[in-house]
């Protein structure tokens, strides 16, 4: 005799996290390097030994997580307050956006947006070329619905430029390296 569930009645493979869940593991993955390297000794020593990275041959490996090593090379160290950065909710956009000394593009995007991948690294370019005088904030819309409604993003990609906390500049959709080089020197008052 053959039982036949109804699809609704089928165990679930998987369980849709939490709001709380990703915010965690999206901390974890973004963890910095000088993060995971200040972990206490017997943390740092487990997570070694699962997880090193190889550089240079499959014979030499250098795990980033022993806190017996120091950075390679070919890694520069990077601070905590990079000029490039993911917002993770809105009390880190709070802190590293509204109450930030340097001017900051936000990058309103989705993953799912064609445009939003051809803007990010043109954007990127165009605030690292500002060596440390403008900082870019990237806010997922579909994880940040709040912060999209907040200020106004009706379509992806948008970009704000903020300064000591208020709106100062904003476009949508794709500009050329050009015209993003002149809006972020206009944003740094050049």
């Amino acid at each position: 005799k053959t039982e036949v569930l109804h699809w609704s009645a089928r165990p679930r493979s998987r369980i849709a996290p939490t709001e709380e869940a990703r915010l965690v593991l999206r901390r974890l993955w973004t963890l910095s390097v000088n993060d995971i390297r200040c972990l206490p000794t017997s943390t740092a020593s487990v997570a070694s030994s699962c997880y090193s990275t190889s550089l240079q041959s499959s014979t030499t490996r250098v795990s980033f997580l022993s806190p017996s090593r120091s950075l390679p090379r070919a890694l520069p160290h990077t601070s905590r307050r990079e000029v490039s950065f993911n917002v993770q909710d809105s009390e880190d956009f709070t802190e590293r956006v509204i109450n930030s000394e340097l001017p900051v593009l936000v990058d309103f995007h989705a993953q799912w947006c064609g445009p939003c991948k051809i803007l990010g690294p043109r954007l990127e370019k165009a605030v690292a070329k500002q060596k440390g005088r403008v900082a870019m904030a990237k806010v997922d819309i579909d994880d940040h619905t709040d912060l999209a409604i907040e200020y106004g993003v009706s379509a992806v990609p948008t970009v704000i430029a903020m300064r000591g906390g208020d709106v100062v500049d904003h476009f949508v959709g794709i500009k050329d390296d050009d015209e993003l080089d002149s809006f972020v020197s206009k944003v740094i008052g050049q």
